[in-house]
């Protein structure tokens, strides 16, 4: 196997393991999670290297395998012989934290059923001082939010990554009458403009044909909102992107989803497009009075 780049989470129960792991996946990378230590060396022996999406890779590990601890310095000593260099990442939290986020989820602490918490965090803050001095990058997640971690584990697999993995953005047109989509993250209302439904040789046509297009985006409220929402969205995206959101939907109303949602909709994408974004489009109720007639 080619030597990717490849990246160990490690750290403390409670300190962002799995949000850290989910940024590497947004990034291209490929993830395991709670990969026992021995099996490492046999899994990067495997023909993966050849797929293209595959920017490296990222295993999260840490004290619930029982041979973690004990083994962890002879396989990683195996490995570099391999000439793999793996980058040890190690999130930890202050005591308070961990006893905060343990206690709004509920869950067990891995150390042990016969401890107290407050012990078992003790007891795993001792078992992985070997493993955090060894680690190239330790970061204390006491004061971040899931967005803040997430955000900053982005950019350093970006930083190790041959692509850019980008939000991906989809523009959707559709129709009030049949109900605001549930996932879209911005909704706009285009029924304060003319309508060519009311207009005989427009009615038939939708908002992709250029005749329909033309009546709305040629008049002074299209082009006055066009102006204003497209320097917004210009001003929210990398604001998005900077707090890790993966999807962004920009929905465009109408009253029936057919011309002047799409026409607005159709101009948002290209403008997207032109600013080198990748956005897709989607039309939801583009024919859907034809359909139903």
């Amino acid at each position: 196997m080619n030597h990717q780049e490849l990246f160990i989470i490690t750290g403390l129960s409670g300190s962002g393991k799995s949000t850290a792991m989910a940024a590497f996946e947004d990034a291209g990378f490929y993830c395991v999670d709670n990969m026992p230590i021995e099996l490492l060396p046999k899994f990067l022996d495997l023909p993966l290297e050849d797929d293209p999406g595959i920017n490296g890779f990222a295993f999260v590990m840490d004290i619930r395998a029982s041979s973690f601890l004990p083994r962890f310095a002879s396989i990683l000593e195996a490995l570099k012989k391999k000439g793999h260099r793996p980058e040890i990442i190690f999130l930890e939290a202050d005591q308070n934290t961990l006893l905060k986020r343990y206690s709004q989820t509920r869950r067990h602490h891995p150390v042990s059923p016969d401890k107290s918490l407050i012990e078992s965090i003790k007891s795993e803050i001792t078992a992985m001082g070997p493993i955090r001095r060894v680690s190239k990058r330790v970061i204390d997640t006491s004061n971040y939010n899931v967005h803040k971690l997430k955000a900053e584990i982005q950019q350093l697999a970006e930083r190790h990554s041959h692509k850019r993995v980008s939000m991906k953005i989809n523009v959707l047109s559709f129709g009030f009458k049949y109900g605001s989509p549930n996932d879209a993250d911005l909704v706009c209302d285009m029924r304060f403009l003319s309508n060519p439904f009311f207009v005989p040789e427009l009615k038939e046509q939708n908002g992709e044909s250029a005749d329909v297009q033309e009546f709305v985006l040629s008049t002074r409220p299209a082009k006055l909102f066009l102006e204003k929402y497209l320097n917004l969205l210009d001003y929210l995206i990398p604001l998005y992107t900077q707090e890790g959101k993966a999807y962004l939907t920009i929905a465009v109303g109408c009253t029936g989803g057919r011309h002047r949602s799409v026409a607005i909709a159709r101009r948002i994408f290209e403008h997207l497009g032109q600013k080198g974004f990748e956005p897709g489009i989607i039309h939801r109720d583009i024919d859907r009075d034809i359909k139903e007639q």
